[in-house]
């Protein structure tokens, strides 16, 4: 009887019941849904003996037997037992042979009875299908269809069974009529669900006439569609009070022991045909009609109540919920109870039963906790004083499982005779609105704001006033009030936007900031103008919402943007400074230099990081001896440091060498010149340093930490076993080695710095592996090779460091020419 509605669970004060009472209703409560599930079982159970007695009798079986084939049928037609069952009860399926080999069927179990059968499936008290999506197919609506038609009564009850199940996709029905035939071929309505009273009474009987489509289905045995209004308005009836209310019908044919005795009309408003599988779950749910009709017999339930008789047809017109309530007296004739004998389509309770599934409740069953409340004894007085009762919205607490715990709803009650018609009306839908339109103000941090500008009325909502930090007693802000809270810079423009808004109606979104007892606040107000007949503004609305939050995380983020942007101009600077000197310092020649027998390439290749400089360098120099030196090394770190410091090694190595110190000599100070730099310029260095003798074509050559060189002669390329030797600037006293590698006509010796072979998430060897076969691809041939051909090669599209290359070539020597004839 109460309205279905949602809510919050709250105290059990706020419902108004007493302790004692919930406890009791508890115990009610649990008690008839226990009833409700025995009374369930023992339907199931009770169509499953009629439909084993069935076969039975047709073939002679055991009832064991019966059961197996029964289970079978289920299995291998893809139904549940209880559809299997409805089928064999309306005749369905009667050429299907039943065979019994002795000791192959197990005998059932006395002591579990059925249970076996239906305990897998969850019991479910409500008797309505649940919310259905698009995704339904037919067979859960059949298995639920099946489930629903045990423990019905009566050709009307199974259509009102026949709609819950049919009504959601994928059938949408939206009304159902079942015709059954009388001896002398008349048709009678035996229920129906969905066509209202008016419609019904005109069609309750059907005398034998051509153009009726449910008496031309009985008599071929055929099911008929009719989805085109114009073309079978000119070959059946149609209801005459709403031609084009049901655009699209089938009726379909109910069979019983191989002879058409009903049928099933299925009204939609959906104007569009019926699909195949729509087609096909329609034909078994007529199938299944069939058993449920012929177990509760044809002729419609007729109410002994002529008071509710006479009620119904008026509750199916009316738009929302209402009931008739019988009361239930005692022997002294006191009133024990409410039965509900008539309901409203539309009613719906807070377990979610609708319509006609409310009639035949007891109100006190159903909702004990309205026992000993204000609307209970509202009932009474009514039915005793006559007086209409009405109540505000209140609270009502349900305590079965599986429903919401409390729900708000107003009553209003009237007498009629010796009964009560009784309405209400929800009220959790809008509260819980107005929930939702709280929690989104307050997550949002925005509230709304009313100004009727007739009446000079500012209505603000809780949270405006949490936003301007103002207590609620004082009320809302007005108009000559709010400028006093505003920053001076920010007025002049809030000005003009609300002058604009109240004169021209200009809707406004317009920042600005305003004083409160916790400080600054950034605001944003949204506001629009109702206009009247004569343009001009009567009522302003809008919301005012907090952006600090977000104003102080643009500030900051622009704040880091510009010292982002004024740290890339610094370091821009300093690589433009460091660039022009390493230039100044590191000159690259035009082509290849000629020193003594060796021609000598280099490439040198800045990093794509446009803000960072390198250390690589080399050095080759023909001393006065007729010798050449070569060096090579990379400084650690970037920028004007790393520059610096390269200037340093390159120079003092050249002069040391100049002037006669051994090679390991040289190392060793370069180690201490960098040990002993000025505090904060401390870095480390790699390097190789060689001496080439022309005269024995031999290197002399030693190494601090540096990578080894790659010797490429007559198509093979091997890495120089190099001396020992640490990293300059690492230790105090180092200790460095010396080796010597003889050249050959036609060798290339490559010194390089790691930019060129050292890649992210790779191993050195793979790098080297690599530098490897590209120099003996390119520069092993007979040829003098190419530098640009062997970096193409190895190079990647994002070159992260610098990259120094160094090729000393011994060319062959030229043939002798032929003599003179």
């Amino acid at each position: 009887m109460l309205g279905n509605v949602a809510s919050e669970s709250v105290r059990d004060d706020e419902s108004g019941v007493a302790p004692d009472v919930v406890q009791l209703a508890k115990v009610v409560a649990k008690l008839r849904a226990e009833n409700e599930r025995l009374e369930h079982l023992a339907s199931t159970a009770a169509v499953l003996e009629r439909a084993k007695g069935v076969l039975m009798a047709r073939s002679g079986c055991s009832a064991p037997a019966a059961y197996q084939e029964l289970t079978r049928r289920a299995s291998s037609g893809g139904r549940t037992l209880m559809e299997e069952c409805w089928r064999a009860l309306g005749g369905m399926g009667r050429d299907h042979a039943v065979t019994e080999a002795a000791g192959d069927v197990p005998e059932e179990d006395p002591a579990r009875g059925h249970g076996s059968v239906f305990d897998s499936a969850r019991y479910v008290r409500r008797t309505v299908p649940g919310p259905r999506g698009p995704e339904t197919t037919g067979a859960a609506v059949l298995r639920e269809l099946g489930e629903g038609l045990a423990g019905v009564t009566d050709a009307q009850e199974l259509a009102g069974r026949l709609l819950d199940h049919l009504a959601g996709p994928p059938a949408e029905a939206d009304a159902v009529m079942l015709f059954v035939r009388n001896a002398d071929g008349t048709l009678e309505l035996g229920g129906h669900a969905g066509v209202g009273a008016t419609l019904a009474a005109q069609w309750r009987h059907v005398p034998p006439v051509a153009g009726i489509a449910a008496l031309d289905v009985i008599r071929s045995g055929e099911a008929i569609w009719l989805e085109d209004l114009e073309q079978d308005g000119g070959r059946h009836h149609l209801p005459a009070d709403a031609p084009h209310r049901w655009p699209t019908r089938a009726w379909l044919p109910v069979v019983t022991d191989g002879t058409t005795t009903a049928a099933l009309g299925v009204l939609r408003t959906v104007d569009a045909p019926f699909g195949p599988d729509v087609r096909g779950l329609l034909e078994e749910a007529a199938g299944l009609c069939a058993g449920s009709l012929r177990a509760c017999g044809a002729p419609p339930r007729q109410s002994a109540d002529r008071t509710a008789r006479l009620v119904q047809p008026v509750l199916d017109a009316l738009p929302g919920a209402a009931v008739l309530l019988t009361p239930m007296r005692s022997a002294t004739g006191e009133v024990e109870d409410f039965r509900i004998d008539a309901a409203a389509p539309r009613s719906v309770d807070v377990a979610g039963r609708r319509g006609h599934q409310l009639v035949g409740l007891r109100v006190l069953e159903c909702y004990p906790t309205l026992a000993g409340t204000p609307a209970w004894q509202g009932y009474l007085d009514t039915l005793r004083t006559g007086r209409p009762y009405a109540c505000a919205p209140c609270p009502y607490e349900e305590v079965a499982p599986g429903v919401r715990r409390i729900s708000t709803f107003s009553v209003r009650a009237t007498r009629l005779g010796d009964a009560l018609v009784v309405t209400w009306t929800c009220h959790d839908g809008a509260r819980r609105q107005r929930e939702l339109l709280g929690d989104v103000q307050r997550l949002g941090n925005l509230g709304w704001a009313d100004w009727n500008l007739v009446t000079d009325t500012i209505t603000w909502s809780q949270q405006v006033y949490a936003i301007l930090d103002r207590d609620p007693a004082r009320g809302p802000m007005t108009l000559e009030e709010l400028p006093r809270h505003l920053l001076p810079e920010d007025l002049p423009a809030f000005g003009r936007a609300i002058r604009g808004l109240l004169g021209a109606g200009t809707p406004v979104d317009h920042p600005f900031r305003i004083t409160t007892r916790s400080g600054v606040r950034h605001l944003r107000v949204v506001a629009e103008a109702v206009l009247d007949a004569q343009d001009e503004p009567v009522e302003v609305h809008g919301f005012v919402q907090d952006i600090t939050a977000q104003r102080l995380a643009e500030l900051a983020l622009m704040e880091t943007q510009q010292a982002v942007l004024a740290q890339r101009t610094v370091l821009q600077a300093e690589r433009t400074v460091a660039a022009r000197l390493q230039q100044a310092l590191l000159p690259l020649p035009g082509q290849s230099l000629n020193l003594a027998d060796l021609r000598v390439d280099v490439a040198y290749l800045p990093s794509h990081d446009d803000l960072n400089v390198g250390g690589d360098w080399y050095s080759a120099l023909e001393l006065p001896d007729g010798s050449v030196l070569f060096a090579i090394g990379d400084v650690a770190g970037h920028g004007i440091g790393a520059v610096a410091a390269m200037a340093q090694l390159r120079f003092t190595a050249k002069g040391m060498v100049f002037t006669g110190s051994e090679l390991t000599d040289a190392l060793r100070r370069l180690n201490a010149l960098l040990l002993h730099a000025p505090e904060g310029n401390h870095t480390t260095a790699t390097m190789v340093l060689g001496r080439y003798d022309p005269t024995a074509r031999r290197l002399a050559w030693a190494q601090a930490g540096h990578l080894p060189p790659l010797l490429v002669r007559r198509g093979t390329a091997e890495f120089l076993t190099p001396p020992g030797g640490v990293l300059l600037g690492a230790v105090a006293e180092p200790s460095y080695g010396r080796a010597e590698c003889r050249l050959e006509p036609g060798d290339h010796l490559l010194l390089y710095t790691d930019g060129l072979v050292e890649r992210p998430r790779e191993l050195l060897d793979e790098g080297l592996a690599r530098l490897a076969g590209a120099a003996r691809s390119e520069l092993g041939g007979p040829g003098p090779g190419s530098l640009d051909a062997l970096l193409a090669r190895l190079l990647p599209k994002e070159q992260r460091d610098d990259v120094c290359l160094l090729d000393m070539h011994l060319p062959r020597r030229p043939a002798a020419p032929p003599p003179p004839v």
